[in-house]
């Protein structure tokens, strides 16, 4: 497998007329390095202009060709090294269904106050969508900042979501502004939000790159790393009267959950999961093989989900293969 020197994203970006993206124009490093003045001749200019902590791969091009990989994206990091092994569609625009809830989070962790004691609101207690996951928290429910953010990684709950939003930003429109300039602020350009959940709407779309800079800024955090990794949680809270509740939500990884198996000299350390009808299945993934080297692994737009985890798998055996 070709290794790749090249290190990444974005120290500094560009404005793109406040924290809206047009679904029109999409930054490559050439883009961006060009408007800043930058030279992009060799990879030496590109590991200066870029964090050399990150991976990049330049726009159009394709690591890597396997007849199993069909998802819409699929992105596998050497996250240790800074290595790209696998790219294919990475900067392609998709729905990113509830991975938007990883954006949500990173906003918790770097701006919220994990000890907080969060009342639940009328529209986090009142999601109408058909078929929407829920946790089945509500309005006036207390609860924690903690119990919510393990809501929203374990169990995907949407309730969880905008409960959060409302918490910190007044509401979820403002929010959402602050997931926005949060993105371009780590390189994560390619993306647009319109809510914290990920629940579908035509003008929220993200790429797998872009999914790929959230989750290494969330990895950041041992708390976000702790929580992905629990397959069961238990939520203790009190109902508007002060009675004492719990709820016990199982994780939508099926690797935490023990029924998919990663192969042989793979751990998958954990990740979150997305799905919607538009959206296919999604998932990105931390694991670490024998040597404790760490993989980052996307696939976004699978068309199941045994063809998420079938697909996942054998990406992660191709780590094997550097």
């Amino acid at each position: 497998m070709r290794k790749r020197l090249l290190g990444c994203v974005l120290v500094m970006v560009i404005t793109l007329g406040g924290c809206q993206v047009s679904s029109d124009r999409f930054l490559s490093f050439e883009d961006t390095a060009a408007v800043a003045g930058y030279s992009t001749d060799n990879r030496l200019t590109q590991a200066n202009f870029f964090a050399n902590d990150l991976a990049i791969v330049p726009k159009e091009e394709v690591i890597g060709e396997d007849v199993k990989l069909t998802a819409g994206a699929v992105l596998l990091v050497n996250n240790s090294d800074k290595e790209i092994l696998y790219a294919d569609n990475i900067y392609d625009k998709l729905y990113p269904a509830s991975l938007t809830k990883l954006l949500t989070a990173l906003i918790v962790l770097r701006y919220g106050e994990i000890t907080d004691s969060v009342t639940i609101s009328y529209n986090a207690s009142h999601i109408t969508e058909a078929g929407a996951k829920v946790c089945g928290y509500e309005e006036g429910d207390i609860i924690s900042m903690e119990a919510l953010l393990n809501s929203l990684l374990i169990y995907s709950g949407n309730d969880a979501a905008i409960a959060i939003a409302d918490h910190i930003g007044g509401s979820e429109e403002t929010f959402v502004k602050k997931m926005n300039e949060e993105a371009v602020k780590i390189g994560a350009v390619h993306s647009n939000f319109v809510n914290s959940n990920g629940l579908h709407d035509d003008n929220q779309y993200t790429t797998a790159y872009d999914i790929y800079l959230v989750f290494h800024e969330l990895l950041k955090f041992d708390t976000f790393r702790s929580i992905i990794s629990t397959d069961t949680y238990t939520a203790l809270y009190t109902d508007k009267n002060g009675n004492e509740k719990q709820k016990i939500m199982d994780a939508t990884n099926q690797y935490v959950s023990g029924t998919a198996e990663a192969p042989a000299g793979i751990v998958v350390v954990g990740g979150k999961t997305g799905t919607t009808s538009k959206a296919g299945n999604c998932l990105v993934l931390l694991s670490k093989d024998a040597s404790d080297i760490e993989y980052i692994s996307v696939i976004l737009n699978a068309s199941g989900s045994n063809q998420l985890y079938s697909q996942m798998s054998h990406l992660l055996s191709l780590a094997k293969a550097e």
